[in-house]
């Protein structure tokens, strides 16, 4: 697990912000995940949402320089075996099954996996599991509750993923157990549709620059 969560580690690393995005047409994908990159925000989930949704990893994965495309709202073996052949390089549920955890831990591909509650983080932790998604973050009680599980869950980082916004992400960035945060407000979908990839590129290069602030 050690190899496992270094490699996601360095993923999740790389930006202060993770855009999560629903793609309904697969061929805005590439478009869409170069703006990303030429923002700075290199690894980019898209999420198992709609019938593009493979197809539009497999585009990002072939034909995208630099970027780290992973698959979102994995609820199954399924879903995960199809992401990885699809070229996802890390793997995100919002929650967790005995099914994700043991088709995860036959794979190379590391499983960010969904946890809300002190016995899900607890229980994960005792799978190996030292990084997790924290969703529906504002719904579940946002930065507040997360900075109160650092002292009793020390060793533990989380991607806080949930109705965070461009103003709120430096809240839960600023606590010492969030290595980053998830967000879809990089890419608005009347963007997407315009077809505006400057204006996204602007917005993931701004994203970019975010840091904790309490």
């Amino acid at each position: 697990m050690g190899k496992k969560t270094e490699k996601l580690l360095s993923i999740l690393k790389l930006q202060p912000v993770v855009p999560v995005l629903v793609v309904d047409q697969a061929s805005t994908a590439v478009p869409l995940a170069r703006a990303l990159v030429e923002g700075g925000l290199k690894a980019i989930e898209i999420t198992l949402r709609t019938e593009a949704a493979l197809d539009a990893i497999k585009a990002v994965a072939d034909e995208v320089e630099g970027a780290e495309v992973g698959a979102g709202t994995i609820l199954n073996a399924r879903h995960f075996d199809a992401a990885v052949r699809a070229g996802s390089r890390f793997i995100v549920s919002p929650g967790t099954t005995q099914e994700l955890l043991d088709v995860a831990r036959r794979s190379d591909v590391p499983l960010l996996p969904g946890a809300a509650t002190p016995s899900e983080i607890m229980a994960l932790r005792e799978e190996g599991y030292a990084v997790m998604k924290f969703f529906p973050a504002e719904q579940a009680g946002g930065a507040a509750y997360l900075k109160s599980l650092v002292s009793p869950f020390g060793g533990i980082s989380f991607c806080p993923t949930g109705g965070i916004t461009a103003q709120s992400a430096g809240t839960y960035l600023s606590l010492p157990n969030v290595v980053c945060v998830g967000g879809s407000w990089v890419a608005p979908k009347n963007l997407v549709e315009a077809g505006d990839w400057t204006a996204i590129t602007a917005l993931a290069a701004d994203a970019t620059k975010l840091s904790g602030s309490a």
